[in-house]
């Protein structure tokens, strides 16, 4: 998603520009555009000519209309956002207050404007126009000397670092040069990888090489995370996968993505963030039945007692057209990030999504045990609710 223009007031209303550039933009805008919003875009519309015989003639025109939405919808096989809404300015082919439908499309432009921004949606806004925030998985594609760190996200790859040491040939009775060379090789790749890959959203690191190469390197930055207690990589690292490639330029990537075996294991792996979360919860609610719960009731009190570690909630929740309800899930995510909780945001389209929202859509784990709220019955009868545990 490419972000032409934002201009936000400090009331929360205001103007953003955006171009969808790719399907999983259209995903994104589902999510950010909701009844009461006003859109302003380029649409085709049928219009009928009248002669002075009677007979009528219809053509179709392209014309920009500005009207304030009363339904979105989003088909997901076609990936097509479609929105309905009142014409709301003055147009020589629609006249003001009737109804028109409009598709949003890819590479063209549209303005969407709120009488109230909040957090969550700046923050998908901010999400789907950084390519560094959206893209979860990053890839290392190395030789002797040469490496590119990589970001790869939808169809889009990122070269965030080059590489490139001239490392000293091995030579007979004289081999330190060449293993000094290759470890100081080895420190810049990794001081690159810590400075351009975002583990909390990375989901996977691909390590790709001719040879051994991925292995040598792997091996060090292991044993250079345990020596100097690198927590980001140590706590990481079961993210990172070798593979073989024919060489360390960027081109040598798109044979590493087309492996099926790769290409498997980066399902798993992508998925995996969310599943062990949710995993984890049911374990939790299992056998520390104090620490887990579920609902809005109850996972509001926890948050009072700023007692929540882990806040996990469906995006479904603030596409609801209930105002005051959508406010209420933003202001919970809000304050449980000001009180250092981590928060989660499931997607609905995903089966762990669709897990949570079964249990309501919003889940907490607990920095320590609250007894008390075992006792407290659900507003909305959540509690009766009967938990599945997933296979697994």
């Amino acid at each position: 998603m490419k972000l032409v223009h934002k201009d936000i007031e400090k009331d929360g209303k205001g103007v953003v520009v955006l171009i969808p550039e790719e399907a999983e933009d259209m995903w994104q805008a589902y999510n950010i555009i909701r009844e009461g919003d006003r859109i302003r875009a380029s649409t085709i519309r049928k219009v009928q000519n009248e002669s002075s015989t009677g007979s009528s003639t219809s053509h179709r025109v392209r014309t920009t209309l500005t009207v304030n939405v009363e339904s979105v919808d989003f088909d997901t096989q076609a990936c097509l956002l479609r929105l309905k809404g009142r014409n709301i300015e003055e147009n020589e082919y629609v006249k003001m207050g009737a109804y028109h439908t409009i598709d949003l499309e890819l590479n063209r432009k549209f303005t969407l404007m709120k009488e109230e921004w909040d957090s969550i949606d700046l923050g998908r806004i901010e999400m789907a126009t950084d390519p560094t925030q959206t893209a979860d998985v990053a890839a290392v594609i190395m030789q002797e000397g040469l490496a590119h760190i990589c970001l790869i996200s939808g169809s889009r790859t990122i070269v965030r670092a080059k590489i490139d040491q001239n490392i000293p040939r091995k030579r007979k009775g004289d081999i330190k040069q060449h293993e000094k060379g290759i470890l100081k090789f080895f420190d810049l790749v990794m001081q690159a990888i810590l400075r351009h890959i975002r583990f909390d959203i990375v989901k996977c690191t691909i390590i790709a090489s001719p040879g051994f190469v991925k292995d040598q390197f792997y091996e060090y930055i292991i044993q250079e995370a345990v020596k100097n207690d690198n927590k980001t990589i140590l706590e990481n690292k079961s993210k990172f996968i070798t593979a073989h490639a024919s060489s360390g330029f960027k081109h040598s990537l798109k044979e590493v993505l087309t492996n099926p075996s790769i290409a498997s294991k980066l399902e798993d792996t992508k998925a995996l963030s969310e599943l062990k979360v949710l995993e984890n919860f049911y374990k939790i609610l299992q056998s520390e039945s104090t620490r887990a719960f579920y609902g809005i009731s109850h996972v509001e009190k926890a948050n009072e007692a700023l007692a929540i570690e882990t806040l996990l909630i469906t995006d479904s929740l603030f596409r609801s057209q209930n105002i005051a309800e959508r406010k209420r899930y933003v202001k919970l995510v809000d304050s449980v990030k000001e009180s250092g909780g981590d928060v989660k945001i499931f997607s609905s389209m995903h089966v762990t999504g669709e897990q949570l929202s079964q249990i309501t859509g919003v889940a907490a784990i607990l920095r320590f045990p609250m007894p008390e709220l075992e006792d407290d019955e659900e507003e909305d009868d959540d509690s009766d609710e009967c938990i599945s545990l997933p296979q697994s």
